[in-house]
């Protein structure tokens, strides 16, 4: 079987930084043991911003600066970061919300070899995990596009619960 595990914006500020929730905190362990039982490929991405995030739309909608490249808040914890590197885990850096170069690079995958299934966990549910789901789910309609919900989390319990029926809606599958 081809599958695909993505791991979406697991990033310090989005997990105990800037705009960090405890419900982040509480899914990192669920997080780790995914990624150290998962048999397939493994992709994260970086929600990546600059120096001059406050002036872009995105800084100006929300205004916390966050996931600055190269700092402590853009990095993984460094459990995580350890395990991308042991997997081989490839990653996209995205300066908004859904990555189109990862659904590029997941519509060569393939053509090269069909995917049989692919994984989403990971920050922020409804945000930018519903972004890529649905992303992926315009470039690869016919792949069967999975997001463990408790391997996720929202900006509040409330908007990741919404964010799930949303997917759920656009026929992808939620695990509970």
């Amino acid at each position: 079987m081809n599958k695909y595990l993505i791991i979406v914006d697991m990033q310090n500020d989005f997990i105990n930084g800037a705009l960090g929730t405890p419900e982040a905190e509480a899914i990192l362990p669920r997080v780790i043991e995914k990624l150290k039982r998962f048999s397939g490929s493994i992709i994260f991405t970086y929600d990546t911003h600059d120096s001059d995030y406050m002036n872009t739309l995105e800084g100006q909608n929300l205004p916390v600066p966050h996931c600055i490249e190269g700092t402590e808040g853009w990095r993984l914890p460094r459990i995580l970061e350890d395990l991308r590197f042991m997997v081989g885990g490839k990653a996209f850096t995205k300066p908004a919300f859904g990555s189109r170069e990862l659904g590029e690079y997941l519509v060569t995958e393939n053509q090269r070899k069909a995917i049989d299934s692919i994984e989403i966990i990971g920050l922020c549910t409804d945000i930018c995990v519903i972004s890529n789901a649905l992303l992926i789910k315009a470039f690869l309609p016919g792949t069967e596009i999975l997001v463990d919900s408790s391997c996720c989390a929202g900006v509040t319990p409330e908007s990741h619960e919404r964010a799930l029926q949303a997917m759920e809606m656009c026929h992808i599958k939620i695990i509970y």
